[in-house]
């Protein structure tokens, strides 16, 4: 960055911030809220996934669910230390929130965040047995792998760089939940399945949230964002239709 240049002008340019030194206020508060969703759902994510694992049918299944749950309590972990850099108290933040805490199954929250911490609407709901934890593995890593394509271009190169190496790691845990689904579709449990489907599907689409042209532009001006959440929202949909296809179950209308 030149000295002409104004850090603003330089982000807008493309430019990439290294370190927390000088960083600017909303810069910081909108970095923090980006990896603060993404620390709180991967330990919400990795409690609900702790419960199920002694519900895998076989050591097979139940060393993949554990695997998740390691991997992505160390996923939080590396953008935790992140958030440390920035002032964030990363011992007390794992211990804090009530990680494990669910609405009821039937609740309808729409795209609203707990009131304990920052995971999206998606993990306040209730895992109920192994079927319905394969499935909604299955759709929401598809999410996760265009989030994480997103997040992988931001302008804080450190997490930049965070981001890229879990992705593979995640999308791994998809490749799981097809394998785990599709040893349930052979199994006979395709009704089970559907109905799984039908639950997770408008939770997971939720995800994404809404467009908001104003903050997108601001987001968009800094580095932070570069895709809206509609278009992530259809690549998933496209992603997401494609392997339930592939099970021989259907999309919700």
């Amino acid at each position: 960055m030149t000295e002409a240049m104004t850090l603003d002008n330089y982000l807008a340019a493309g430019g990439v911030l290294t370190n927390p030194t000088n960083v600017p206020p909303r810069y910081r508060a909108e970095l923090m809220k980006l990896m603060a969703t993404f620390v709180d759902s991967e330990l919400a994510g990795a409690a609900g996934f702790a419960d199920i694992i002694n519900h895998g049918p076989g050591i097979k299944e139940r060393i993949a669910a554990a695997k998740i749950v390691l991997e992505k309590t160390d996923h939080a972990d590396r953008v935790l230390k992140i958030m440390g850099e920035f002032g964030a108290d990363t011992e007390r933040y794992a211990t804090h929130h009530p990680w494990t805490a669910r609405l009821d199954r039937d609740d309808d929250i729409g795209a609203t965040r707990s009131a304990h911490d920052m995971r999206l609407a998606v993990f306040n709901y209730p895992i109920s047995g192994w079927t319905d934890a394969v499935i909604m593995n299955l759709l929401m890593s598809r999410a996760v792998a265009e989030q994480l394509a997103e997040f992988s271009t931001v302008s804080y190169q450190p997490l930049a760089e965070v981001f890229r190496q879990i992705a593979p790691v995640e999308a791994h845990h998809g490749t799981l939940a097809l394998e785990g689904a599709m040893k349930l579709a052979d199994g006979g449990e395709a009704r089970q399945m559907q109905s799984a489907v039908d639950y997770w599907w408008p939770r997971v689409a939720l995800s994404f949230g809404g467009d908001d042209p104003k903050r997108f532009a601001f987001l968009t001006s800094i580095g932070l964002r570069h895709t809206q959440n509609s278009a992530l929202r259809e690549r998933w949909i496209k992603s997401a239709s494609a392997v339930v296809e592939q099970l021989g179950l259907s999309t919700p209308a």
